[in-house]
């Protein structure tokens, strides 16, 4: 089984496939209505992403506490910011910041 990265009109997905037809299956399946722009076989066992390219340093670190309330919020920002008061006592500003920063960083 290869690793394969499948980018979409709006997602890029990685995913083991037995070959690139099952790759476009898989985002078919869980994307039917997006089209594929792009299939390709990953030259490794292994996908790396860099978070100091995407600016994950310093204050903006992935939150275990706010992806967990995401999780639980079924996504809902709103739902998941109250979550967040309510486990961590932050006031609604700082509830805020760290739920949208979670969320703009693939949670």
């Amino acid at each position: 089984m290869a690793l394969y990265e499948i980018e979409t009109e709006s997602h890029i997905m990685v995913g083991w496939a037995n070959s690139q037809e099952q790759a476009e299956h898989i985002a078919q399946v869980h994307y039917p209505e997006e089209k594929i722009l792009r299939i390709t076989r990953r030259p490794r066992d292994l996908w790396v992403i860099s978070k100091r390219l995407l600016g994950l340093t310093g204050k903006a670190e992935p939150c275990d506490v706010a992806r967990d309330c995401l999780t639980r919020a079924s996504g809902d920002k709103l739902h998941a910011i109250r979550l967040y008061m309510l486990d961590t006592g932050a006031d609604l500003h700082e509830a805020q910041r760290v739920i949208e920063t979670n969320m703009a960083m693939g949670w």
